[in-house]
Parts: structure tokens; C-alpha cells; sequence
């Protein structure tokens, strides 16, 4: 190892890759268009990568990460560093490996992509490595020591990061051609020898640390999952030709992990303070006192402004609980915004309360100053945050009594409907569907001209009787394609949404939005999270316009759209004053209130989406009741005040279904539509053995890739579903909603899902 190796100090994770103008998110969609060739490509990531060194060195860390850019996805870039190619894209990624490599994230005509799935509990999605018993590892380094390199040319010194090798096996699933009862995890021998490679490769080019990622070790794992933890460490740690090695857990505790990762040569240990970990945890660990602790204190997942007076107190207390202490954020700052400097229109009351990824740097490298060299130092730092805690605190703007009053006299009768059978029964006679009825998710293709009528409306050039004209010419076109399409239950198509989230914390108390606050979600696509900062309540109908208008221009029953009360917390920056349950039940009882509207509108059909129930889920078993009890609870008082007749629908999606399967019945959607494509209905078996007994959509096209699939294809999907679901309860739709799909591919792949439907309703008719 590198005995020269300098302390790690102050220090961060992971930063934000996607650009302040999300500069590589229009040069990927521009690649990916044929507008740019390669070489624009890289050259608008080398830029992006020179501007975050550049602002972490100014910034004044001590140790500054490098190979946290991705053009797509970080569990992609080593499935591709560590040669785990499928098979299906194999040929591709040989003949090109950047074609290969957006094969494996978006799929080709010819062959499917990854699966996709949530990035533990965050909004983030990776994408999911396949790895068989025989399938062949092999290193190519090329991405890690590119960048160090690069780096190094700005004369800047960084600490490479990589995915460790157990959360790389532990994230992956079995290929097609695995025994049943297998486990990636059995492949580590063969792939401990490609990371010796590596890292001895990265010190020949003068890394002195790198940084290997374990998240998760944080969920609960069995004794051959830790053991395994352990011999991979005590294999990278016994090395002698090998940088300092940094092993970072984030998104909660260690647990019996963190002994075992002590008990290694390891130098140095990453844990988040901000998700569980506890000094006293620490303290009850002797061998940490060998080791470099790095205290992620600075919460890397939302917005607030840290403590940070309260912070070195902490941090001062875990001095002696390890040989040296970094500190650091609490995991990658890839979760929230770059920077408060671009929100010259946020409310001047709430920016003090807040600190995006560029603050929060300052606010580690403020407090590793306060901790080395005295509070003395930092103390008008200390002061200044102290303030902005004491006036967020103290703000009238966070507490309504009106609405505590109303969620303190809710009661069971708000949160329940009348008997599932006699529902079945009323809504079939009110809307006369046939057997496996087709509909679509919610969204649209959203193009040029929708987009840039929103934004005209925004910056005032677009009045208002002009912008609900041509929103009212596009919701029109979305119903008469439906119809000459012959789908069953429509859609208005949502050009009016700018997101599914902040188009309705636009329209509620308590919320903040930013104008240039963009997180990543996935590849190219990212959100705008709001700021939940207060009690949330509904000012007036949020939906019922543009939605009672669509059901005007047809006969056929078109969906409410609505987002329910669990993802409208999961993907804003919510409030941690109070407990989350208690900020649920706000934003239900908001949800309520527009449910009715649109019955009393003649809406038949609300869709109330809840696409990040499982995203939620805690990672440690023993916490996911409580969570489990409240988001449900949240969503019965949300969708329970409207008649039987009326059809409850609710979608999920892009997460591991089976820890939540008995939650999602407890819901009590009529019809549940969830992702199914590119797992090929894994799910459903889960499903079925959970008991849930009502209307069940499994998606049949993945509107993540822009493959269109055939008839044959969906035909497959929706026989497999069928084994099942019995038939009289099974719909047909895509995965998610289209928004970000075009006109021309969404309309020949549910031309093909009609088809489909059709082929297979009158196949099951003639048994």
C-alpha cells in the first residue's frame, strides 16, 4: 500500500455530473439524435468533469473524488469496467463500446436493455448488471485512469471512486441462463483478482487513495453476505502493491458490517451520520481506533441547511473513537441541485433554511476547519447557520392550525371504502369495459411546442387565453388519437404538467419550487424536486379543467390524474420538522379534496399514482412496518371519500415489488398498474401469492428504451401474465407513463399493445 498516502480531510462523496444547465443531458439527446458526433459528446464531458474538480478544489477540500461522472449510470460503468457484458449485447459493444454501452441503457431495435430499477430509497434509478455462473469478467480500466489523468493535467490530485465488489455482486441479478437458487455474490473469487489489477494500476498513476463504494452493506445481510464482505476486504486490504483504501457505506448503518470492515487492513471507513449511524454505535468498536473515520454529517440527500454548531459538536464528541476524522457529506451529492446562486426567484424567506450541493461543500469544509483548528475559527459561520435554524424554527410560514386540526380529526371511516366485490360489480355497470381493457399510464409525448408554451406562460410571453387554447388543441389531439387507436379507458395526455410532482406543489401551500434545481433521475432525464418546507393544503382544483374538458370530446371514460400522497414526499425535498408520517397525511387530505372535485366533475376513473411506495421502504427490516403503516394509511384517506362506483386506480413502478407486495394490496386500488417489461412479469408471481384480488396492469412496453415492441412480443408478456391473473382482472399498458417518448414510436407501440390485447382477449373468449 501507499504508506505516503496524505490524510483524507475534508471531503464529499460524489458531486452532481449532469451540468448546471444540464449541459450533458442535452449533448446525450442531441448524440442520441445524430445532431452531435462522438467528439462533441466527450468533449461536453470533459468540460463537466474540469468544472467540478475545479469547483471542489476552489472550494478548499482536501481530497476531491474523481470517476463520479457517468454519461448514463455509475452500476453501468462497472458493469462495463469489469467486462460484465450480456451476451445479447456482446457483439455490439465489441464492434463500438460507447454503442454498446447505451445499448445496455436503452436497448436497440434488435436487443433489450438492462433492467432499471431504484438506486436503494432514492429517486435515482441504475441500471441492473446480469451476472451467470459462467459469464466472463474482464478489466478494462480505461474510464478510471482516464480521469485521474485528466484531472491530474488540471494539476488537481483526486481519489478515484469506485463501486466496491460485494454491492456490485449484491445490486446485480442472475442471467437468463442461471441455475435457479443462484447468487451473483458466488462469482467474487473470480472478480477479487480484476480489482487487485485495478488498484494496483490506479497507484502506478499516482492515486494515493480510492474510495469503493459499499451502500449495500447498509441493508440486512445474512452471515454469508457479511462474510463475504469481510474476505474481499482482508483480500484488497492484504495487498501490497495498492493505494490507501477508503471503504464509504451511505443511505444508513453499518451494523454487524461495520466490525467485520474493521477488522480489515482497510484504512479508512465511510458511514453516514445522517441515516442511522450513531457515535455510540462507533464507539463500541474497537479496531475503528486503526482507522480513518469518515464522517458523512452533512446530509447529501436534501436541502436544509446543516446544523452546524450541533454537527462539531458531534464530530467532537467522536474524537478518540478512531485513529483520525474526516468529514464528509452523507453520501453523493448527486441527489440535490448545484447550486442557491441560480435561484434568483426563491422566496427570500425560505433561502437561508437551504443549502444545495455547492453550500453543503462549504459547509464540510467549514466544519473540518471548525474541528481541527477550533470553533473559534468558523464562528461566524457557526452563527450564521445557527440564525437560519432559529428562523426556520420559529416561521409562521411552516405551521397551519387549520390543517393540523383537520388531520387530528380524521378518523377510520376516512379511511376506508365499501366491500371490493360490490365495487367490481358497480363499476363494471357504470363503465362497460371488455374483458383485459387497454389504457396508458397518464402522460403524453410532451413536443417542442407544448414546452414552449409552458415556458412562455412562465416568462409572460404566452397570456393566458392563449396558453389554455393551445393545451385544450393538444389534450384533443391525445383523445382522438386514443380513440382511432381503440384504447378502452383514456387519458388527457398532461401537456399542462411540467412534472408530475411539481406541477402540483405549484398548486399547493407549503411548497417552494426552484427554477434551475435539476437532479439527475436517470441517464439523461431529470426532475426538479420542490421544497416541502410548511403545512401543505389545496387553495383550489388542481386538475379538474383540463381533465373535465377531455372527458367532454369522448364517450369513453377518461382517467383523473392525480399523484399520491407517498411520491409527492419521495421526490420533494421534504420537510424534516416533523415526522413524515404527519406531513403524509397533509398532502392526502389535499389529494382527497381534488378526488372529490373530479367525481362530482363525472370522472369515473382516478388514477392516484404512488410510483415510489417501494422507493421508501427502509433498508432495515425492522423499520419498514411503521413506514409500511403510515404510506398506506396516507393513501386510504387520499382515495376513500369517493363513491364505490367510482374506480380507484393506482400505478408503480422501476422497483423490487416483493418486500411491498402485501402494502400494495392493503392500498385497496381497484386496479394497480405497475412496471413488467423489461423484468418480463418477474413480479407477478409475488403478486398473486401475496393475495391481492383486484385489477392488476402489468406493463407490457418499456417506455424507458425507445424500442418499439412487436405484437408478438406484448402477445408473450400478457399470456405470461395471464398464468397469473385471471383474465377478468388483467389490463394492458405500458410500463410508465410517454412523456418522454415521441409521437411516432408511442403510436406504433400501442398500436401493437391494442393488437395484442385484442389477439389474446378473443383467444381466452374461444377456450
Amino acid at each position: 500500500m501507499d504508506e505516503s498516502a496524505p490524510s483524507i480531510g475534508a471531503t464529499v462523496l460524489g458531486y452532481p455530473r449532469i451540468g448546471p444547465h444540464r449541459e450533458l443531458k442535452f449533448a446525450l439527446e442531441r448524440y442520441w439524435s445524430g445532431r452531435i458526433d462522438r467528439a462533441e459528446l466527450e468533449q461536453v464531458a470533459r468540460d463537466e468533469r474540469a468544472r467540478t474538480w475545479r469547483v471542489l478544489r476552489d472550494a478548499g477540500l482536501d481530497s476531491i473524488p474523481s470517476g463520479t461522472f457517468s454519461l448514463y449510470d455509475q452500476v453501468l460503468d462497472a458493469a462495463v469496467l469489469l467486462g460484465a457484458v450480456p451476451a445479447r449485447h456482446r457483439e455490439i459493444h465489441q464492434r463500438d463500446p460507447l454503442a454498446g454501452y447505451f445499448a445496455m441503457a436503452r436497448g436497440t431495435a434488435e436487443v433489450a436493455p438492462l433492467e432499471m430499477t431504484k438506486w436503494f430509497d432514492t429517486n435515482y434509478h441504475y441500471l441492473v448488471p446480469e451476472i451467470g455462473p459462467d459469464a466472463p469478467f474482464r478489466l478494462d480500466a480505461t474510464k478510471p485512469l482516464a480521469e485521474l489523468a485528466e484531472a491530474a493535467e488540471l494539476g488537481i490530485a483526486t481519489r478515484p471512486v469506485l463501486l466496491g465488489p460485494v454491492s456490485f455482486l449484491l445490486l446485480s441479478k442472475p442471467d437468463d441462463q442461471a441455475p435457479e437458487g443462484y447468487s451473483p455474490l458466488a462469482r467474487l473469487d473470480s472478480l477479487l483478482p480484476l480489482y487487485a489489477d485495478l488498484l494496483a494500476q490506479l497507484r502506478a498513476a499516482g492515486a494515493s487513495w480510492v474510495q469503493l463504494d459499499e451502500p449495500a452493506l447498509v441493508r440486512d445481510r445474512g452471515d454469508q453476505e457479511l462474510s463475504a464482505a469481510h474476505t474481499a476486504y482482508q483480500a484488497l486490504g492484504g495487498l501490497d502493491d495498492r493505494p490507501a483504501l477508503f471503504v464509504a457505506s451511505y443511505f444508513g448503518r453499518l451494523g454487524a458490517a461495520l466490525p467485520l470492515l474493521a477488522d480489515t487492513p482497510v484504512e479508512a471507513i465511510g458511514v453516514d451520520l445522517c441515516a442511522g449511524a450513531t457515535v455510540e454505535q462507533l464507539a463500541e468498536v474497537p479496531r475503528l481506533r486503526d482507522k480513518t473515520l469518515v464522517a458523512g454529517i452533512v446530509d447529501g440527500r436534501n436541502v436544509w441547511r446543516t446544523d452546524l454548531r450541533g454537527a462539531l459538536g458531534t464530530l467532537q464528541t467522536m474524537v478518540g473513537v478512531s485513529g483520525s476524522l474526516a468529514v464528509s457529506t452523507s453520501c453523493s451529492l448527486l441527489h440535490v441541485p448545484y447550486t442557491l446562486d441560480a435561484e434568483e426567484a426563491l422566496d427570500e424567506r425560505i433561502r437561508p433554511w437551504l443549502a444545495f450541493a455547492r453550500e453543503k461543500v462549504h459547509e464540510v469544509v467549514t466544519l473540518q476547519c471548525g474541528l481541527s483548528q477550533g470553533p473559534a475559527v468558523v464562528s461566524q459561520e457557526l452563527a450564521q447557520a445557527a440564525s437560519a435554524i432559529t428562523g426556520r424554527r420559529e416561521s409562521a410560514l411552516t405551521r397551519r392550525p387549520d390543517v393540523r386540526a383537520r388531520v387530528a380529526a380524521l378518523d377510520e371511516s376516512d379511511r376506508t371504502r365499501g366491500d371490493a366485490e360490490q365495487r367490481r360489480t358497480l363499476q363494471h355497470e357504470r363503465l362497460g369495459l371488455p374483458p383485459l381493457p387497454t389504457t396508458t399510464i397518464g402522460s403524453f409525448p410532451q413536443t417542442d411546442e407544448v414546452r414552449a408554451t409552458r415556458a412562455g406562460l412562465r416568462a409572460g410571453r404566452v397570456d393566458t387565453v392563449t396558453y389554455t387554447a393551445r393545451m385544450r388543441a393538444e389534450i384533443e389531439r391525445v383523445i382522438r388519437l386514443q380513440e382511432s387507436l381503440g384504447l378502452d379507458v383514456l387519458v388527457h395526455g398532461e401537456p399542462e404538467r411540467n412534472d408530475m410532482v411539481q406541477y402540483f406543489a405549484e398548486l399547493l401551500d407549503g411548497f417552494a419550487t426552484s427554477a434551475h434545481g435539476w437532479v439527475q433521475s436517470y441517464g439523461s432525464r431529470c426532475v426538479r424536486p420542490p421544497i416541502l418546507f410548511g403545512d401543505v393544503s389545496r387553495p383550489a382544483p388542481m386538475t379538474v379543467p383540463w381533465i373535465s374538458y377531455a372527458q367532454s370530446l369522448t364517450d369513453r371514460p377518461v382517467k383523473g390524474m392525480l399523484t399520491g400522497p407517498v411520491t409527492i414526499l419521495a421526490w420533494s425535498f421534504v420537510r424534516d420538522d416533523q415526522p413524515l408520517a404527519d406531513t403524509a397525511l397533509q398532502v392526502g387530505l389535499a389529494v382527497r379534496d381534488e378526488t372529490l372535485d373530479l367525481e362530482r366533475a363525472g370522472i369515473g376513473v382516478i388514477q392516484v399514482d404512488e410510483p415510489a411506495l417501494r422507493e421508501l421502504l427502509p433498508l432495515r427490516r425492522e423499520d419498514q412496518p411503521a413506514y409500511l403503516g403510515w404510506a398506506v394509511d396516507a393513501f386510504r384517506v387520499a382515495t376513500s371519500a369517493v363513491a364505490d362506483g367510482t374506480q380507484v386506480h393506482t400505478h408503480l413502478c422501476y422497483s423490487e415489488f416483493g418486500d411491498v407486495v402485501g402494502a400494495i394490496d392493503d392500498l385497496g386500488a381497484d386496479v394497480t398498474s405497475l412496471e413488467a417489461a423489461r423484468s418480463r412479469m418477474e413480479v407477478l408471481p409475488a403478486l398473486t401469492r401475496g393475495g391481492m384480488d383486484r385489477g392488476v396492469g402489468p406493463g407490457v412496453y418499456d417506455i424507458h428504451s425507445p424500442r418499439v415492441p412487436s405484437v408478438a412480443e406484448i402477445t408473450e408478456l400478457l399470456q405470461r401474465a395471464a398464468v397469473s391473473v385471471p383474465v377478468a382482472r388483467l389490463w394492458a399498458n405500458p410500463d410508465c407513463g410517454l412523456k418522454t417518448r415521441g409521437y411516432a414510436e408511442v403510436e406504433a407501440a400501442l398500436t401493437n399493445l391494442v393488437a395484442a390485447a385484442t389477439q389474446v382477449r378473443e383467444s381466452l373468449s374461444t377456450r
